[in-house]
């Protein structure tokens, strides 16, 4: 049978690295996105030019009847949803005692309760099936806790404890699921940072540079392959040493 794979928030940075990536390895790709429908198909439609099976769908990942809609989407397209990555998120910088309630809110309903609606939309078939693959997003933040980032560590963190239970339930069922926590990235959410605080995090990292979202996204293609078919439950820090 056909199987998809589903990217949420695939339109840009880490998302549209790991859509690209699964893309050669073989898997049809779903492109999630928000807002970037133009950015969103243009992936799509490099994908195709190289005999690649991709289609862009809109959904906002904290609208859990949105995600179900594209879940059936996707799979009437490109075939049953066996590999979720959970990347779809967004952050706020400030003081804790600044942070007000729709922004609090906000960010848990995408970067926890966003994972949590795809995972119930693509779970049916995925146990139907025994088999399938669940990948989430989370960050060294979620490890270690964000100074001004309370919020979207707490996030992070969370997702963090839904890949290790998910893991422990689904096994039984030959579901794999494993996370990913990216360093500092290239992406347009650190470069909001500004230069000076990204030079910084570039000096605090042991290697000595930020991240490519191509270097996160090989980490999930690998996660996602046979060649990982006995890791299960685990946090796979991508962080150029950052929090060694």
């Amino acid at each position: 049978m056909r199987k998809s794979a589903l990217v949420t928030g695939a339109s840009r940075g880490i998302g549209r690295a790991v859509a690209a990536a699964l893309a050669r390895e073989g898997w049809p790709v779903c492109v999630n996105y928000l807002e970037r429908r133009d950015a969103a198909e243009a992936l799509v439609r490099d994908l195709r030019a190289q005999g690649r099976a991709a289609v862009a769908l809109q959904a906002d990942v904290a609208d859990r009847a949105a995600v179900e809609a594209m879940v059936r989407a996707a799979s009437e397209e490109l075939g049953p949803v066996e590999l979720l990555v959970n990347n779809a998120g967004i952050s706020r910088q400030g003081l804790f005692q600044d942070l007000d309630d729709e922004t609090w809110e906000r960010l848990l309903a995408v970067n926890l309760t966003g994972p949590r609606n795809a995972v119930r939309a693509v779970l049916p078939h995925m146990l139907g099936e025994k088999r399938g693959c669940i990948v989430s997003i989370s960050s060294i933040w979620g490890l270690r806790g964000g100074s001004c980032e309370t919020a979207y560590a707490v996030t992070k963190a969370g997702v963090i404890g839904l890949t290790r239970s998910l893991a422990l339930e689904l096994a039984p069922s030959g579901i794999r699921v494993n996370c990913v926590a990216p360093g500092c990235v290239e992406t347009d959410m650190v470069r909001a940072l500004g230069e000076e605080t990204r030079t910084m995090l570039a000096e605090e990292t042991p290697l000595g540079r930020l991240g490519k979202p191509e270097e996160i996204a090989e980490a999930v293609a690998f996660l996602a392959s046979e060649k990982a078919a006995f890791i299960t439950g685990q946090v796979l820090t991508a962080d150029g040493g950052f929090i060694v």
